[in-house]
């Protein structure tokens, strides 16, 4: 891991931008722990890909994790192959291209979007893993507890195949390849699921029927009115006191 980049926000957060191989990613921490005092306590990791693997500089994943670091957690998000800041290839264009083309003539999704998303989510989990190991080496986190937030696709497959993830809030939109729901049976992790009942494009009896596969004890549902991207911004306090519970 090499870091390329270090800003201190005006919000005390710092912010550190590094390249693992080919992998862009960011880390936000609390500045004491950015400073690694030998007097800080590791932090608790909370690993956060958005929906849909946009890049990790979409604003509305950032402001959550600033707000997330400023609780006492470092904060990490990569860039998936064919976003953000990585070049994409020519079956990337070809797929995006027969999704919008799917959608302008108003045809079924499901096939379309089996065959772009499944992809994704198994190529972009191994890049995960990857960038877990590096983190976990660093002084200010040093092994320990990791949570999982966001696109529940990648925190699915992410869950059911690192034992160290040790809790996962995910959102119900974005489209679930039929291997990650089979996957779903095998999690166990505490979980918060956030549902936006009027999502456009994520039929809502499909989030409750995922939801319902979860194998944990221990899950959550939380459903609020409004469209995709219409999440308020309670539940992103809402979600900090559930990873206060199983992470610290």
């Amino acid at each position: 891991m090499h870091f390329t980049c270090e800003n201190l926000l005006d919000d005390g957060i710092v912010e550190r931008d590094f390249t693992l191989g080919a992998i862009p990613g960011t880390l936000w921490t609390p500045a004491p722990a950015a400073a690694a005092s030998s007097a800080a306590a590791p932090l608790p990791l909370i690993l956060m890909a958005h929906n849909n693997a946009l890049p990790r500089r979409e604003p509305r994943l950032v402001a959550r994790a600033r707000h997330t670091a400023a609780q006492g957690y470092a904060v990490a998000s990569i860039d998936a192959a064919g976003c953000g800041e990585r070049p994409r290839s020519a079956a990337d264009e070809r797929a995006r291209a027969e999704l919008r083309r799917a959608a302008r003539a108003g045809e079924p999704l499901d096939e379309v979007l089996e065959s772009f998303v499944g992809p994704l989510v198994t190529g972009a989990v191994p890049e995960w893993r990857t960038a877990l190991d590096a983190l976990l080496a660093l002084p200010e986190i040093a092994d320990g507890p990791v949570g999982y937030s966001g696109w529940a696709a990648v925190g699915i497959h992410l869950a059911a195949t690192e034992p160290r993830i040790a809790a996962a809030g995910l959102f119900a939109g974005g489209y679930v390849p039929l291997a990650q729901r089979e996957e779903a049976r095998t999690v166990t992790v505490p979980l918060l699921f956030l549902l936006q009942w009027d999502d456009e494009g994520n039929p809502r009896e499909r989030a409750l029927e995922l939801f319902d596969a979860f194998a944990g004890k221990e899950k959550t549902l939380h459903a609020n009115t409004g469209g995709h991207t219409g999440t308020p911004w309670f539940e992103v306090e809402d979600s900090g006191r559930f990873y206060d519970r199983h992470l610290k």
